[in-house]
């Protein structure tokens, strides 16, 4: 056992000291010693009910014969952080979650782990971790939320983020955005829709590193309690095999993770963490994969904010295994993979079924016969640029508008909010990216302000940070290179044309290369927005969106 090192021998007599100090009893330290990271705090609504998952775990970890021991992680409520310094600091905790975990799990020598997560940068911060550590882990979630009900209709929190803009554009009374925001979050649990948090918990499952259910079963459900029982003996059963997280975080795991991706419509902002995750395993993740997989791959969902269906009704239709089950039909999935059962991919959705045809259409009649995502390239974006495909309308798939320059979020807000945006215009946000911003903020009040004014099908907004999964319509985020390192959206001018073709794959500022490079000799750096702390470090070392906003390696400039 690696905690041997921990506790075995002359040598470690002061470690066992301090382990009797914990209550260890002498059978205690004979068994397994199984981390369980628990992301349990009282500020997310996605977090506040993992203190009993994490009960639920121990019972299953102890009954199997380990010894489970829990410690923290952190976690960050985009919802909260929204639109205000605060979003900052979100996409930034993804690295201190890997970081903390892999410095606790080696620091006390655990055998195995459990990850119990649920948000954003908190579920690709753990898996970032396992696939460093090579433990045997297995993750599960705290579950989604429940939708809401206003007015005969199921919501979610992108609909109150647009009932705000809703009210700005006089459509709506501040007594109905009081219905809204009392009904809209009704239960704990991450946010309903197919918004990052679920999406990460779903491709959890793809990957191989989650029970079948842990993306779906919802938060209130006593099944999610079940589930975590599961999971402790299932990591008893990993460790007693020897199967590392490195077993199944592959090559091949993720790019099944991309593939599902595509069929469910997830967040844009798992082509931040799958290239993060890929990085850990020392696989060089090219955000163009997307187009290649999007090519072959339908788009079987349409859950919030793409449809009018949710997490809830995703679990009833049969989870993410049912929708595997389709795609397995095409053979657009490795079933070799090894996951935390203990078996492959193929084996563990041999008996799924597909129980509602409405929410995970059959392969007959897709959404679309492309994927959710697309990456776009041109010379406004060499490098590339992410789309959520599968929430734009049809009228906005191609589209050429005037540029309205903004240089960070704020500005954009006042001028949606003041009416100074118009039909046809292309807002443009940046100095927003990894290194600007710093921190790459979701953009998901601009884009809500959009939808909620009703130009949702007739403005598009281009930015180097990123869009919430909460976000739709033509929003196009990650541009790289971004404009704090001098990509050519630094030398967009107000008033240019830009022309988006989704369909084929475009992203183009019509000005001529000439303009372009004479524009280039002007342009000069930006002062950095911040001067002190974690912020300023982390601008300091992280590369660009289309790398997945990792940091750099020692050996990098």
């Amino acid at each position: 056992m690696k905690s041997d090192n921990a506790r075995k021998g002359m040598q470690q007599a002061p470690a066992r000291s301090l382990f009797n100090a914990l209550g260890f009893t002498g059978e205690e330290m004979k068994k397994p010693m199984v981390g369980i990271v628990s992301s349990y705090n009282e500020i997310v609504p996605g977090h506040m009910n993992i203190d009993k998952i994490v009960e639920a775990v121990k019972l299953g970890v102890a009954e199997a014969g380990g010894v489970p021991v829990v410690f923290p992680a952190i976690a960050v409520c985009d919802g909260i952080a929204m639109g205000h310094v605060g979003m900052k600091y979100s996409l930034v905790t993804r690295d201190l979650i890997a970081d903390s975990t892999e410095c606790m799990a080696i620091a006390h020598q655990f055998d195995a782990l459990v990850m119990v997560p649920n948000c954003d940068k908190n579920v690709p911060g753990l898996l970032m971790a396992a696939a460093r550590l090579d433990l045997p882990t297995v993750f599960v979630s705290g579950g989604p939320m429940l939708a809401g009900h206003v007015k005969g209709h199921k919501t979610s929190l992108s609909s109150m983020f647009e009932a705000v803009g809703s009210y700005a554009a006089g459509t709506m009374s501040e007594d109905d955005v009081l219905e809204y925001e009392n009904k809209t979050c009704p239960t704990c649990g991450s946010c309903s829709g197919m918004y990052t948090a679920n999406s990460m918990n779903c491709l959890t499952e793809a990957l191989g590193m989650g029970l079948r259910g842990n993306g779906t079963i919802p938060a209130v459900y006593s099944e999610r309690l079940r589930l975590a029982k599961q999971a402790g003996y299932a990591v008893m059963e990993l460790y007693k095999k020897g199967i590392g997280a490195r077993d199944i975080i592959t090559k091949e795991a993720i790019l099944n993770a991309l593939t599902v991706d595509m069929a469910l419509g997830c967040s844009t902002n798992s082509m931040l963490h799958l290239p993060a995750i890929a990085h850990e395993i020392g696989f060089d993740f090219d955000i163009s994969f997307a187009n290649e997989i999007s090519e072959k791959t339908p788009n079987l969902c349409h859950l919030a904010p793409a449809g009018p269906t949710y997490m809830e009704d995703l679990n009833e239709a049969g989870g993410v295994y049912a929708v595997m089950k389709e795609l397995s039909e095409l053979g657009l999935l490795n079933l070799d993979c090894m996951t935390v059962t203990g078996n492959t991919i193929g084996e563990n959705i041999r008996d799924a079924v597909n129980r509602d045809p409405e929410v995970i259409r059959p392969l007959d009649r897709p959404y679309s016969k492309t994927g959710g995502l697309a990456v776009l390239k041109g010379n406004l974006a060499p490098d590339g640029s992410v789309v959520k495909r599968s929430a734009v309308v049809e009228e906005m798939l191609v589209h050429t508008g005037p540029a309205r320059v903004f240089d960070c979020e704020e500005d954009a807000i006042a001028a949606i909010k003041g009416g100074q945006i118009r039909e046809g215009d292309v807002v443009v946000i940046r100095y927003e990216g990894p290194k600007g911003g710093p921190g790459m903020r979701e953009m998901l009040n601009p884009t809500s302000a959009i939808a909620g004014m009703g130009l949702g099908s007739s403005v598009a907004l281009i930015t180097d940070g990123r869009f919430s999964g909460a976000s739709r319509g033509a929003s196009i985020g990650h541009v790289s290179p971004e404009a704090a390192v001098g990509g050519p959206i630094a030398l967009v001018e107000e008033g240019d044309s830009i022309t988006i073709d989704i369909p084929k794959l475009s992203i183009h500022l019509d000005v001529s290369d000439e303009e372009m490079q004479e524009r280039r000799r002007a342009w000069k750096p930006r002062e950095p927005k911040v001067r002190e702390g974690y912020l300023r470090r982390y601008a300091a070392q992280v590369t660009s969106g289309n790398r997945g906003a990792v940091l750099k390696d020692p050996e990098e400039d």
